[in-house]
């Protein structure tokens, strides 16, 4: 299979075409084509000469992405079940309103990091994505919408950080000033609590935001719902995430699954403020989604509604989140690799 070509930065592109004895400034031509443009056909790329089309078409893939499946309408979330080019598939969802476009990203087919609640790593650990092909959800998504998104969550399938150079690597593409242009601070990373990944980010220079999966008051609770907390416990979570703080001077958003009679108690919610305080965050508050594995329930609204309250009492910023797109079972914790939906999906198509 030859590579896709979103897998080149634009130093790689100069390169490439150096290599094809091409000036530099095709490079240039060639990303704006990809990304402001966003062609899906070499013969698209009007003042490339075609000799550079055709060496650039013999080494790499230029898809014109289609999802093998949309649910939801136009106007509402939806999610998209795209193939890739071996087969495996992903999910990727799509989260309009009045203001924004905001496109939650998959970076791994299927999750090893197991979180009792989540849907990503029930059927296991297939293989990491490229670069390209998390930006090939981006060019998908921008095809339906008409327009780029303007916000970016990696929050779909897979643990960022634990394909950190990919990762990252679509991200400088997703920030490029000459090609799809969204911000760093609409940009978000969002990690079960990989300590070393936290830490990588803290000396990148792009200040992309940071969300950490918390869902417990004290390590033993997450443990039980977390496996990586016997990697990284939450103690030493929390001191790299005020090293990340101190370091960087950005606010760090903790994502917080209330689940009935497991974490959502009052005494669940002094304790997580005594653990939060004096940390620049905020808190995101996460009824929980319907998960088939996972018998767990969401809190109840009294509950919850004491949770918040207590959190603000001790000063610290809570927000409960609406949960968007639970219907389509693209929620927080939902997302699948969709695998075995691919083939049926794929079956039926042939």
């Amino acid at each position: 299979m030859k590579p896709l070509i979103y897998n080149l930065d634009l130093p790689e592109l100069e390169a490439i075409c150096a290599e094809l004895e091409q000036p530099r400034f095709r490079a240039g031509q060639i990303w704006r084509w990809l990304y402001v443009q966003r062609v899906t056909e070499w013969g698209a790329m009007r003042n490339i000469p075609g000799s550079l089309s055709t060496a650039l078409a013999d080494r790499f893939s230029l898809p014109a992405p289609e999802p093998l499946e949309i649910e939801g309408r136009e106007d509402e979330t939806r999610k998209l079940l795209i193939s890739l080019a071996d087969g495996e598939c992903v999910e990727t969802v799509m989260i309009p309103a009045v203001d924004c476009r905001t496109l939650c990203l998959s970076s791994q087919v299927g999750c090893r990091f197991h979180c009792t609640f989540c849907a990503s790593g029930q059927d296991g650990f297939q293989r990491q994505l490229t670069s390209g092909e998390i930006v090939q959800q981006v060019i998908l998504a921008s095809r339906l919408w008409g327009d780029r998104p303007t916000h970016v969550v990696y929050m779909g399938v897979g643990e960022p950080f634990d394909n950190y150079e990919a990762v990252f690597k679509s991200v400088r593409t997703l920030n490029n000033a000459d090609g799809l242009r969204i911000g760093a601070r609409r940009i978000t990373i969002s990690t079960c609590g990989v300590v070393s990944g936290i830490e990588r980010l803290a000396e990148e220079s792009i200040q992309v935001e940071l969300s950490v999966s918390l869902h417990a008051s004290n390590g033993a609770v997450r443990t039980t719902l977390m496996p990586v907390n016997k990697t990284w416990p939450m103690d030493t979570l929390l001191d790299t995430c005020r090293a990340y703080t101190s370091r960087t001077r950005r606010i760090i958003t903790f994502e917080y699954t209330l689940i009935r009679g497991v974490n959502d108690s009052e005494a669940h919610a002094r304790e997580l403020a005594a653990r939060l305080k004096r940390l620049p965050c905020r808190v995101n508050l996460i009824p929980l989604s319907d998960v088939p594995e996972y018998a767990g329930k969401p809190s109840l609204p009294a509950a919850a509604d004491l949770f918040i309250r207590t959190l603000a009492a001790h000063h610290i910023n809570a927000t409960l989140r609406a949960s968007k797109g639970s219907r389509l079972r693209a929620a927080c914790g939902q997302l699948r690799s969709g695998r075995e939906e691919g083939r049926s999906r794929r079956s039926i198509i042939a």
